[in-house]
């Protein structure tokens, strides 16, 4: 009677220990379920961190492109500045040059004036009498200016010629002859340099070992289509080439390359012949 007896609370005991153990297991999976949000908070808080890193370092790579970029533009400008001043410089030292040359001239012809004078001669007085009228061309990008006592007409490098060429191209010869003539009619019989001039760059291949060369190449080749196509004589033309020494503007900028890019066509006081 007591062994049966003890089953019922056997029993009893069991279905305490199963509720005990169904209540542990709802509590672990409340936690089991509150360390996969906090591991789910936590997963997305480090995206977000990552995103912002991302964002951060994307921001600093352009950052430090603006900042290379502001360096060269920097580097451009001190470049530019320093052939700014080195022009100026060297404009000032022909100015003084040009000056120093003309009251030369001056003391010259004042000498020369006073010893004819002194022997009963007849005074002598500078020749300006061809800067009273320009020639008028109206030709695109050609430029007619005074220069002292002569008359520059400047022809664009690039109308003539191709890049680091001294070949003239297609259309060119038909523009030296239009300038030739129009001043032809002006002055017939003054002497004419045609002066070859360059910018500052280097000349590439191995044609011409520098500017000089190239410079004084396309002059030749301009004094050719002269000579062959006009009614210029080889007596009444010079052939002079400067490189890249007297430029008209300056040569920072490629707009300035280009126009020092020239070959001029210089009328003087002097006439054929001497006159």
């Amino acid at each position: 009677m007591q062994r049966f007896a003890c089953v019922p609370w056997l029993s009893a005991f069991a279905l305490l220990a199963l509720a005990g153990c169904a209540e542990n297991s709802m509590v672990l999976k409340g936690q089991v379920s509150k360390l996969q949000e906090q591991q789910l908070a936590m997963s997305r808080q480090n995206q977000l961190f990552q995103d912002r890193a991302s964002a951060l370092d994307k921001d600093n790579q352009e950052l430090e492109s603006l900042l290379a970029q502001t360096r060269q533009q920097n580097k451009v400008l001190e470049d530019q500045y320093s052939a700014v001043r080195d022009q100026l410089r060297g404009m000032a030292a022909k100015l003084t040059e040009i000056s120093e040359q003309r009251d030369s001239n001056e003391k010259k012809v004042q000498a020369l004036t006073a010893s004819l004078q002194r022997r009963g001669s007849v005074s002598i007085t500078p020749n300006n009498s061809l800067l009273q009228t320009l020639p008028t061309i109206n030709l695109p990008e050609v430029y007619v200016r005074r220069d002292g006592d002569v008359i520059r007409v400047e022809l664009p490098g690039s109308r003539l010629f191709e890049s680091g060429s001294a070949r003239l191209l297609p259309a060119a010869t038909s523009q030296i002859t239009d300038v030739a003539a129009q001043i032809l009619a002006s002055y017939p019989d003054q002497i004419v340099g045609v002066e070859g001039h360059t910018d500052t760059d280097p000349v590439t291949g191995r044609q011409w070992r520098n500017n000089h060369e190239l410079s004084v190449a396309r002059a030749m080749a301009v004094y050719d289509a002269l000579v062959s196509r006009t009614r210029y004589r080889p007596d009444q033309l010079l052939v002079v080439g400067h490189g890249p020494n007297h430029p008209v503007v300056s040569n920072a900028t490629p707009e300035g390359k280009k126009r020092n890019r020239r070959v001029e066509l210089v009328v003087y006081p002097e006439k054929r012949g001497g006159g």
